[in-house]
């Protein structure tokens, strides 16, 4: 059985005063991105575990296989895989796989990225990073770390479009990045299965400001300093683009739910005459 309500949810990750099924989803989320080995869980080198690993683990106890499938069919930052194959010791009988897209710290997850050979390869042809004005004090000298993830997340925009990729709302500070430049300088990307790209950055990590073509306000106010190329070259929404940006503040050290939310939309494209 999967236990009663009271047992279980002192063990989900999350607030008390979200609802049992957002906590559900943060604990889900916690596992498959970092604490699958805490709890006991095989991962796969490819980022996928069992469900029925994970419908077993106590931190779980609380979810069913439905309310898996609702989760992951309504998530709309398109955060989970879930997929089922063929047993191996009983081909007649189905076996369902989950995994996180993108975001993990476990070092052994070798995800399907797609390799990023020139910037015409993102859709938006966009890679920006949203992060808080005392995370950009240390940036702006830096650069942006991968701190203790595989990757620096970048989203495919802004606000407006619906791209599914990778920032918070509470972003205060837009980095695009010159992914032209730092391709050139050996640097390399990848877009990840729901649209994220993805860099491991130098050797050390870091993805230098030599790189960053431009840094605005969450208005889309050029940071002084940092106007880089015009404003016409960087694809505009006049909304009221503060409350709708995500961006991930993924410069302090990431707490294990902060990842959860690893999730941004994005802008449409404009092509410069």
């Amino acid at each position: 059985g999967k236990g009663g309500r009271g047992s279980g949810s002192a063990k989900l990750r999350g607030h008390p005063r979200d609802s049992p099924e957002v906590r559900v989803s943060k604990t889900l989320s916690w596992i498959l991105r970092h604490g699958s080995k805490s709890e006991g869980i095989a991962m796969r080198t490819d980022g996928y575990v069992r469900v029925d690993d994970l419908l077993e683990s106590p931190k779980l106890q609380e979810m069913t296989f439905e309310m898996l499938q609702e989760i992951v069919k309504n998530d709309n930052k398109s955060r989970y895989h879930l997929m089922s194959e063929p047993d191996p010791k009983d081909p007649a009988k189905e076996v369902w796989w989950i995994r996180a897209n993108q975001g993990h710290s476990i070092k052994t997850v070798v995800l399907d990225l797609q390799p990023i050979s020139s910037v015409a390869e993102i859709p938006t042809g966009i890679a920006v990073h949203g992060t808080n004005k005392k995370a950009w004090e240390s940036i702006r000298e830096q650069g942006l770390s991968k701190m203790k993830r595989n990757h620096i997340h970048l989203a495919q925009g802004v606000a407006g479009s619906g791209v599914i990729s990778g920032m918070r709302t509470s972003s205060q500070i837009l980095i695009f990045i010159d992914i032209q430049k730092a391709m050139d300088a050996g640097i390399k990307f990848y877009l990840s299965a729901n649209g994220v790209v993805l860099t491991e950055g130098d050797a050390k990590g870091f993805l230098k400001p030599e790189f960053f073509a431009r840094v605005e306000t969450s208005e889309r106010n050029p940071i002084p300093g940092w106007e880089g190329f015009p404003a016409a070259a960087i694809p505009q929404t006049r909304e009221t683009v503060a409350s709708q940006v995500q961006a991930e503040q993924s410069q302090g050290a990431p707490e294990p739910m902060s990842s959860a939310e690893n999730t941004t939309t994005g802008l449409e494209k404009k092509t410069e005459v």
